[in-house]
């Protein structure tokens, strides 16, 4: 049983084999854009110059940029229309969301292009967060923990972090309060700590939720005091849970970096300045504002690195067992000698085959020489 399906309007379900689709020998890297409001500070105009891929959660991004996956925990009527019916958008969805009607259409979620579904397993633990024995996506109430976890089924190794501050802010509003009141509150302090030294200097709960709503998110939203607590308190548990999973990241070899300044998770895992995260990419993949076209197209020669000049192609020590186009040895006894393709065989495999040869004939001189 695979991970992730599609399914039909008469309930019909289709396992589609995403894992490890976007794995890559230098190391895939994924950008996970959160909604705090440190995005904005983020510079788009060079992100997307930067051969990284880009996932969105929730409404993050929205107004800024064009994500390439998106993921939600939350019901289906709290996000964007476009973003269900864009088919350059690679959409994850838990399949009790099937069915839900996309905003302001009259189309099932399920009907939607480039749209995958899986199942939530609420029993996983910290020891195999990652475990790719698991069939189904993490369930730990968070979206966050969710995307972090398709990512890494979908094959990528390097999650950066932007705007997951995952914490609330106390506004400007409640922290002058504290100033006036003569209230001592520590910088760092993120607003449920702010609440109960306020309460402890005397100002009752009721007075902080009569000022201005906290501003949790980039875009256009807002939440209640009480609310805003919850979500600190909620943001909180995450990242706990996040550092007690380190273990089980470490030896799935996933790398989480934060790159939102002043985090909770800059605690336990590895800061790095956006634009750092950024030039790793591009170290990695190449520059694509910097890659020149003038000759390609009558260039016919192999451009490799000038430390890369003595490379050949080996056989494997222990040819695997034939698996579809790979064909099996055929080799005559003593002599050692491939026999000639039979009748019908194809050029590919009797090149193939003459390549095995000839890789093998070069390693009985290197050990003769030797």
């Amino acid at each position: 049983m695979g991970i992730f399906s599609r399914m039909s309007t008469d309930r019909r379900i289709q396992e589609v084999a995403l894992e490890d689709v976007f794995a890559a020998s230098v190391g895939s890297a994924c950008f996970v854009l959160g909604g705090g409001p440190a995005l904005r500070e983020l510079d788009f105009a060079e992100l997307e110059r930067t051969p990284v891929g880009r996932m969105s959660i929730n409404l993050a991004g929205t107004g800024l940029v064009r994500p390439h996956f998106w993921t939600a925990y939350d019901p289906t009527q709290r996000f964007s229309r476009s973003t269900y019916l864009d088919p350059a958008v690679m959409k994850f969805v838990h399949r009790r969301r099937a069915f839900d009607l996309v905003p302001e259409t009259t189309w099932k979620v399920c009907e939607c292009p480039n749209l995958y579904l899986f199942e939530g397993d609420r029993q996983r633990g910290f020891s195999d967060f990652l475990d790719p024995r698991h069939t189904a996506i993490v369930d730990w109430n968070d979206s966050l923990v969710q995307a972090i976890d398709i990512l890494y089924r979908l094959g990528f190794r390097t999650l950066y972090l932007a705007g997951c501050p995952l914490r609330v802010e106390p506004s400007l509003a409640l922290r002058e309060l504290a100033v006036g009141r003569g209230i001592a509150v520590p910088e760092e302090a993120g607003l449920t700590e702010f609440a109960r030294c306020c309460e402890r200097g005397g100002v009752r709960r009721q007075e902080l939720e009569q000022l201005e709503p906290v501003e949790l998110y980039h875009f256009d939203e807002r939440k209640s005091l009480r609310a805003a607590l919850g979500t600190d308190a909620h943001y909180y548990r995450i990242v706990e849970y996040l550092r007690l999973s380190r273990g089980a990241m470490a030896r799935a070899g996933l790398r989480l970096v934060s790159v939102t300044p002043g985090s909770r998770l800059n605690a336990y895992f590895p800061y790095l300045d956006p634009r750092e995260a950024m030039r790793e990419s591009r170290f990695a993949c190449g520059d694509p504002a910097g890659e020149r076209t003038l000759g390609r197209y009558s260039g016919v020669q192999e451009r490799l690195p000038s430390s890369a000049a003595g490379m050949r192609d080996f056989s494997p020590p222990h040819w695997p067992a034939q698996t579809g186009n790979v064909p099996p040895l055929k080799e005559n006894g003593a002599a050692g000698k491939v026999q000639p393709p039979a009748r019908g065989e194809s050029a590919l495999r009797a090149g193939l085959l003459a390549e095995i040869e000839r890789s093998r004939a070069a390693d009985v001189l290197v050990e003769e020489i030797g």
